[in-house]
């Protein structure tokens, strides 16, 4: 087997159960446990993963609300934007695209009036940003 296969095998483990242990993961990737923690530390040091974290169903979740907000920035004032955009403790993931908006952020709030206040009065008010478009998440379906 190659060590491209190993790693592919070992992150698609990992995606599919980000808590998993590392003999669980060793057993899904068909390798050993010395071999996953290897391979997971080598990926964690490369910034290939980033991060854990709990994937959120936003119709169970009480007492917040969930959009994926669509942001246009300035190209000029990119940098200073996105830096600021990164520093918003309500954006919880940020995201480059190639899609209709320059950046794609999942923005949390508790309800969806305080989340209009985040695009509204942080998001917006930031210099560069041109637009802000949100889509409310409503039930996670995968």
């Amino acid at each position: 087997m190659s060590s491209d296969s190993t790693e592919k095998r070992i992150l698609a483990a990992l995606e599919e159960d980000a808590q998993a242990s590392y003999a669980d993961l060793a057993e899904r990737a068909d390798v050993s446990k010395p071999t996953v923690r290897k391979y997971v530390n080598e990926l964690e040091d490369t910034g290939v993963i980033v991060g854990y974290s709990a994937e959120v169903d936003p119709k169970k979740l009480s007492g917040q609300s969930i959009a994926m907000v669509g942001i246009d920035v300035a190209s000029e004032r990119y940098v200073e934007a996105t830096r600021a955009l990164k520093s918003l403790e309500s954006i919880r993931s940020l995201y480059t695209s190639s899609g209709d908006h320059m950046l794609m952020a999942e923005v949390r709030a508790a309800d969806g009036n305080a989340l209009g206040d985040v695009i509204s009065e942080d998001i917006l008010d930031i210099d560069g940003v041109t637009a802000a478009h949100p889509s409310f998440l409503q039930e996670r379906l995968k």
